[in-house]
């Protein structure tokens, strides 16, 4: 399949995980079977690494922090940063690392239940690692936009408008 049909299923699904696979073939002009088999070929190329829901706790009785975290660490010899961010991406309170450029090395989300746990993390377990130089712990307030998807409603504004 071409990559022009295969980046629409992907940027289709990325939208809306739910559509229905004959929807979707129609709109692509292609046949429900041959998206089937075109899914399943990125699900094993690992090009599709699942399917989940957005959702936003804020909007639930769930307290959840959530925090970013700078990394600095030193390299380590012939692997460079992949050992590392594998383990650091295996901890159970980490929900995304990522390499980055500029002056810390990872950046590592987190959630917890408390800015007390989510600091015992830092303190207990991601600081310790060997190689890991400093971290810097940033706390999100609130979120506006997740994953392309906006978060807070479109109120009315009731305000009385005055010109001069």
């Amino acid at each position: 399949m071409n990559e022009v049909i295969r980046e629409k299923i992907l940027r289709n699904l990325e939208t809306n995980s739910r559509i229905e696979l004959a929807d979707l073939a129609i709109m692509l002009g292609i046949s429900e079977t041959e998206l089937a088999n075109e899914i399943q070929k990125m699900e094993d190329e690992k090009i599709i690494c699942g399917y989940t829901t957005l959702i936003n706790w804020d909007n639930t009785s769930k307290e959840i922090v959530t925090a970013l975290i700078e990394v600095k660490v030193t390299p380590q010899r012939n692997q460079g940063f992949e050992m590392l961010a594998e383990r650091i991406a295996k901890f159970q309170e980490v929900t995304s690392c990522y390499l980055m450029s500029g002056g810390f090395d990872f950046m590592v989300l987190i959630e917890g239940k408390s800015m007390k746990e989510v600091a015992k993390f830092v303190f207990n377990k991601l600081s310790t690692l060997d190689s890991v130089l400093s971290t810097s712990t940033h706390f999100v307030l609130k979120k506006y936009k997740d994953h392309g998807v906006s978060l807070v409603s479109e109120e009315d504004d009731d305000r009385m408008m005055v010109s001069a």
